[in-house]
């Protein structure tokens, strides 16, 4: 059974720091380009980071450009999300997903979320 479980989520003041992780288990991790999303009370759901299997190929959505960074470790079978800067609209739900496409957003495997809010 295919798992991928997010944390780190939390409360953070605005320009502060937060790193989510998710890690999977159930598949062979190191096979998988991994993909962050968030979604937002009353919004679509958004595309956030990608990073391809060996982690030398990396995306960004444009309203996260230059404020965060996707990485993973195969050995741990986790990708993170570095996340610096952080701004109100940054506040949502994080998922991290497996065996897909940004393009269509349609995966294999979603994790259940974890909740980042940015607020003083």
């Amino acid at each position: 059974q295919v798992q991928l479980v997010e944390s780190g989520g939390g409360l953070v003041q605005p320009g502060g720091s937060l790193r989510l992780s998710c890690a999977a288990s159930g598949l062979t991790f190191s096979s998988y380009g991994m993909d962050w999303f968030r979604q937002a009370p009353g919004k679509e759901r958004e595309f956030v980071a990608a990073i391809n299997w060996s982690g030398g190929i990396t995306a960004y959505g444009d309203s996260v450009k230059g404020r965060f960074t996707i990485s993973r470790d195969n050995a741990k079978n986790t990708v993170y999300l570095q996340m610096n800067n952080l701004k109100p609209e940054d506040t949502a739900n994080y998922y991290c997903a497996a065996g897909g496409s940004r393009f269509s957003q349609v995966y294999d495997y979603w994790g259940q979320g974890t909740q980042v809010t940015v607020s003083s």
